[in-house]
């Protein structure tokens, strides 16, 4: 398994326009995604899931990949994350 955490930097948190795009992002890996915060813990391919969270600006998150690419996956989504949110 692999991991990482990220402050979110985006104003409004992970609403619907960022969390969606994580999703989408996420759904691209072949492994198991998931996100957590604050002991919660979603599974990153479902966005009601990860809208749930409650995911603010200043929050920090922490995603994680396990499965067989999961060293690409997780370079992938820490890409992501920062480039969007």
């Amino acid at each position: 398994m692999r991991k990482f955490q990220y402050t979110i930097k985006e104003p409004n948190g992970l609403h619907a326009r960022p969390a969606g795009l994580f999703v989408r992002c996420s759904q691209e890996c072949s492994s198991d995604v998931n996100v957590s915060k604050d002991g919660k813990s979603a599974n990153a391919k479902r966005l009601f899931s990860v809208m749930g969270l409650g995911v603010c600006k200043g929050d920090v998150i922490t995603v994680s990949c396990e499965g067989s690419s999961e060293a690409s996956d997780i370079s992938k989504l820490k890409s992501f994350c920062e480039a969007n949110i």
